[in-house]
């Protein structure tokens, strides 16, 4: 049997672990509009018909409303181990960044980045390789790092675009090591976490143990960094409490029991599929009940360990490693808790109802890996979805406005107003950011906001900005407010304009036209 060359698409929703709850929803809509048409026909009266058609269409409408979200956003997610190796000049294959539709979220695990102990003081000091060539890739179409963490060679970056900013709140990173009994960095985890939308995300890239006879282990430490990982927000303190979990990684599950001859006969052939019974991890799902609450695509991409550097060539060293699906991406929607003894069908029915109301549905568009890149020993592996979503919030917690005609040959205003209760507080500040800015400290300049007290709600605040700091040379700019306490951009402005100053010619910075001419 030829494997697909297009992975079909894979749906889930939070209602249910399985796309069948969505086929169920439909059935019964259909229904009831079934019975809106016969009741059509049936009734004796006006009067009647009126009644029962408003009654049936009024469920009809809360039916739709409840099991079809109303905005679509697409995730591209991206897992790599690099193999210490320096970024490649071009990540335009890697991020897909014309893609169709256009992409909302990048989230990018990278495993096995250079951390030697200078490199990795140097990285803290500021922005590793990997994370500018990514920054620099995404800023200029309209993406903004919202955050990353790192674990020695661990490294997870988020990105968003950045009408999204004010959106995406309760940011928090960890990490767990799982490497020299949880001593040692090497192997572990990181996750982000973040309010998307009013909807609970957690994305956790991890490390595990490497080596065909490690199955066993590598499942422990999945199962112990799932535990142990915490984040101070009630009602989501562990992974598994997010509506949405996606994990990946180099997860370092082999395949079993083929010799390598036909390992690389099936793979050559396009035979995948005689594969997919010995690898690792389809395995161990079948035994572990946590494992089966993720989900996966079909691996209808070649296995991304181990090549030669600079090649599509198997290993070719004395050690002659075994191709293996390591690097991996799954998903899982939060279960629905199953009804207590205790609770009568009325309660459990009116539970359901609350938990249907702002659903998610995820659907994977693609799973394949990238055999372009050849900087490492690993082939990286791309996913891209589609998370469809009532939103549970669509107004930013603060609106800030510019004032007038900003240039710097004379001091500008602007304006900001708290829509909603917050942890606001008097360190919080508002960025000048110039537009295709790359992380919320891209700042042109800054100014905090009012220093004696917090503002009331939507109380307009005016605040003055010293000319000295404003741009000389013109150019498209945003005004942004940042939140210290939720680390987080949660107010921005529309784009608009700062003039050429005059000064800029007066400095040379621009030449003078004169008479429309530039001397």
């Amino acid at each position: 049997m030829e494997p697909l060359t297009d992975s079909p698409r894979v749906r889930s929703d939070s209602t249910s672990s399985s796309a069948s709850q969505g086929s169920k929803s439909k059935t019964v809509l259909r229904q009831r509009l079934s019975q809106l048409l016969t009741c059509i026909e049936d009734m004796s009266s006006d009067d009647e018909a009126s009644e029962e058609v408003s009654r049936t269409l009024e469920e009809a409408f809360q039916l739709c409303g409840r099991f079809i979200p109303t905005d679509a956003f697409r995730l591209h997610i991206v897992t790599w181990n690099v193999a210490t190796a320096e970024p490649p000049e071009d990540a335009t294959s890697l991020l897909q960044l014309d893609a169709q539709p256009p992409t909302d979220l990048y989230v990018i695990g990278l495993q096995e980045v250079n951390a030697t102990p200078v490199r990795f003081i140097t990285d803290l000091i500021s922005e590793d390789s990997w994370s500018h060539v990514f920054m620099d890739s995404l800023a200029p179409r309209g993406f903004v790092k919202v955050t990353s963490v790192r674990m020695q060679g661990l490294l997870l970056l988020l990105f968003a675009k950045q009408i999204h900013l004010p959106y995406i709140r309760n940011i928090q990173t960890t990490y767990t090591r799982t490497g020299v009994f949880g001593y040692w960095g090497n192997k572990g985890g990181v996750s982000v976490r973040f309010s998307f939308y009013g909807h609970m995300l957690c994305f956790l890239n991890c490390h595990l143990a490497a080596h065909m006879n490690n199955a066993l282990q590598r499942v422990d430490e999945f199962e112990y960094i799932l535990e142990t990982q915490d984040f101070d927000i009630y009602d989501t303190p562990q992974i598994r409490d997010h509506k949405v979990v996606f994990w990946f990684g180099d997860l370092n599950f082999r395949i079993a029991d083929h010799g390598l001859h036909f390992l690389r006969s099936s793979i050559n052939s396009g035979r995948l599929n005689l594969l997919w019974g010995k690898d690792q991890l389809l395995m161990m799902k079948k035994k572990e009940a946590f494992l089966q609450e993720f989900e996966e695509g079909p691996l209808n991409f070649k296995p991304t360990y181990k090549f030669d550097r600079n090649s599509d060539t198997y290993d070719t060293s004395g050690k002659k490693r075994k191709p293996a699906w390591t690097d991996r991406i799954l998903w899982r929607i939060k279960p629905k808790p199953l009804p207590s003894e205790d609770d009568d069908e009325k309660a459990s029915t009116s539970t359901d109802e609350e938990q249907d109301e702002y659903p998610v549905l995820v659907t994977q568009d693609k799973y394949t890996s990238d055999m372009s890149y050849g900087v490492s020993d690993h082939k990286p592996v791309i996913a891209t979805f589609s998370l469809e979503l009532r939103k549970v919030f669509d107004t930013p917690l603060v609106r800030v406005s510019p004032v007038g005609i900003w240039s710097a040959d004379q001091d500008a205003l602007l304006t900001y107003s708290v829509l909603e209760d917050f942890m606001s507080s008097t360190w919080d500040w508002i960025g000048l950011y110039k537009v295709g800015f790359k992380t919320a400290s891209d700042y042109e300049t800054f100014v905090w906001v009012r220093e004696k007290e917090l503002p009331e709600i939507n109380e307009v605040i005016q605040i003055s900005v010293d000319k000295g700091q404003i741009p000389l040379l013109g150019g498209q700019y945003v005004l942004g407010y940042y939140s210290t306490n939720m680390q987080s951009i949660t107010g921005l402005s529309d784009s608009f304009q700062i003039l050429e100053s005059k000064r800029a010619v007066m400095e040379g910075l621009v030449p003078e036209d004169i008479n429309g001419v530039n001397k």
